[in-house]
C-alpha cells in the first residue's frame, strides 16, 4: 500500500488552510478537495489477510482506513502519532463493522 498526499498539514485533518489554495487542493472541473492517491496491492491483499488471519475485506477496509489517515495527515513515525493514528484506524473500522 502507497499513500501519496497531496495536502499539506499543521496538525491532521487540519484543513483551515486549503481554501488559501484553491488551484492546488481543488479539482478545477469538479471543485472538489483531492487529498492524493492511494495505491493498494492486491496480492499484498491476500497475503496480509492469511498472516494476520482476517478476512480479504477486513484487509481492504484496514489499508484503506489507514492511506485515508495518511491522506489526512496522520502518520506512525512517533509513538505519540502511531497512538492516535491506530486509534482512528480501529474506531473506523469498528463502526464500518470491519472486525478481525
Amino acid at each position: 500500500m502507497l499513500s501519496f498526499p497531496l495536502v499539506d498539514y499543521e496538525s491532521p485533518s487540519d484543513f483551515d488552510h486549503v481554501e488559501e489554495a484553491v488551484e492546488d487542493y481543488f479539482n478545477p472541473e469538479t471543485g472538489e478537495l483531492m487529498l492524493g492517491d492511494i495505491v493498494i496491492s492486491v496480492d499484498k491483499v491476500e497475503e496480509q489477510a492469511e498472516k494476520y488471519g482476517h478476512s480479504q475485506t477486513r484487509e481492504l477496509a484496514f489499508l484503506v482506513a489507514h492511506s485515508m489517515l495518511h491522506l489526512c495527515g496522520y502518520d506512525h513515525m512517533e509513538d505519540g502519532e502511531r497512538a492516535v493514528m491506530e486509534q482512528r484506524q480501529a474506531d473506523i473500522l469498528e463502526t464500518r463493522g470491519y472486525v478481525r
